[in-house]
Parts: C-alpha cells; sequence; structure tokens
C-alpha cells in the first residue's frame, strides 16, 4: 500500500471509529469521510460497504490491544510495569467506547473469530506477575480486559475534556488494587466469577450478538 493510500486509510479508520462512538454505526458515510478530510469516493476505494468498514474498525481495534500487550512486555522487563504500561494504551485507545457501538450487528461475530485474541498474551503477561509475586493470585484476564471497557465508557452528559484523564487516575487506583506489596497480609479473596478463558469467550460471543450473558 503506498505512504498516501496508507495515511487515508488511518484516517478513516480514526474518524469512523469516532463516528461510531457518537452516533452508532449507521452514521452518514459522508460524514466519516468528512471527518477523515478525504472525499467519499476514496472511503469507497478502501471500504466498498459499511460492512467492510465496520469490520475494519472492529479488527483494528482488537488487535491494536492484541500489539499492546506484546509491546508492553517488549519494554518494560519489569511484570507489573508491563500491565500497567499496556492498561494506560488501552485506555488511550477507548475500547469501551468503540466496540460496545458495534456489539449485536452481524458482521462482528465474523469479525471476532478472524483476529487475534489479546487474552492469550495477556494471561502470559499476568503469569509473570503472579510468579514475582507482585500481583494478586486471584486477578484474570478477563478482570483487566473489563475493567478497561469499564473505564473507557462515555460517562452520562457527553463527552468532557476530563474524560480520558480521569479514567487514567482512576486506573491507578485500580492497579493499586491489583498489586500484592511485599509483606502484605493475606487479602480477602475477591467475590463474583471468575472471568476465566472460557467465560470470557462465552461472554464476549454473547456481547457480540447483542444478547445478555447468562451463566449457563
Amino acid at each position: 500500500m503506498r505512504s498516501d493510500a496508507k495515511r487515508n486509510r488511518e484516517q478513516i479508520l480514526d474518524a469512523a471509529r469516532e463516528i461510531f462512538v457518537n452516533e452508532g454505526p449507521d452514521a452518514p458515510l459522508e460524514t466519516v469521510a468528512r471527518r477523515a478530510g478525504v472525499g467519499i469516493a476514496t472511503l469507497y476505494r478502501r471500504f466498498p460497504s459499511r460492512e467492510d468498514l465496520i469490520r475494519a474498525v472492529a479488527a483494528e481495534t482488537v488487535e491494536a490491544l492484541y500489539k499492546a500487550v506484546r509491546r508492553a512486555r517488549e519494554q518494560e522487563p519489569d511484570p507489573f510495569e508491563a500491565l500497567r504500561r499496556f492498561m494506560h494504551a488501552a485506555v488511550e485507545m477507548k475500547i469501551g467506547a468503540v466496540l460496545p457501538s458495534l456489539f449485536g450487528l452481524p458482521v462482528m461475530e465474523r469479525t471476532i473469530r478472524e483476529v487475534r485474541d489479546p487474552a492469550h498474551p495477556l494471561e502470559e503477561l499476568l503469569g509473570e506477575c503472579k510468579a514475582a509475586g507482585v500481583l494478586r493470585p486471584d486477578a484474570v484476564a478477563g478482570d483487566v480486559i473489563f475493567m478497561i471497557v469499564r473505564l473507557t465508557r462515555p460517562l452520562p452528559g457527553g463527552r468532557f475534556a476530563e474524560d480520558v484523564p480521569l479514567a487514567h487516575r482512576q486506573l491507578e487506583i485500580y492497579l493499586g488494587g491489583l498489586r500484592v506489596s511485599p509483606g502484605a497480609g493475606r487479602r480477602k479473596r475477591l467475590p463474583g466469577p471468575v472471568i476465566d478463558a472460557a467465560w470470557f469467550r462465552r461472554l464476549r460471543s454473547r456481547m457480540v450478538a447483542g444478547r445478555a450473558p447468562r451463566d449457563n
């Protein structure tokens, strides 16, 4: 892909991500093109249909999460600092605002099946944290991913300038709850369901299909 074509693609995806969050995936594609600073013909050359654009936004978001875990592990020798770096990067991606706007669409189930699952390298990272004795032993990958989703959901009343900085602040509070300090006493076990790999996949499939998750 030529550099200008690649740049156009990235601008369109960035614009679509923002438009889908604010207006939903049925927003006019002319609005996406205008926000991206390209013509509607350029958008259709890159993405011949709305379904193609939605799939690309979803795939790009999930793939970016996968890469963020890998990058954090490469850049930080300390496993807990790698976890911190990944979670702050995921907050910047605003996954809790992007993906829920697309859940329930038929195209999402196929898209999620085709992209790499970020939970796998994340589970490896959490295992390293636990082996180092710096992460509470009952924390699992689903706790991390769904906390990021909750932190990045838009607050009621519309977006405001402090939204993202506030999410980063609250993330640091959450990280403090995940970390085990040397010499700390035994903590009370976490309540509620354990979001292990099987539970997470079941929940994700129901979210993708637009149905409420059930325990069975």
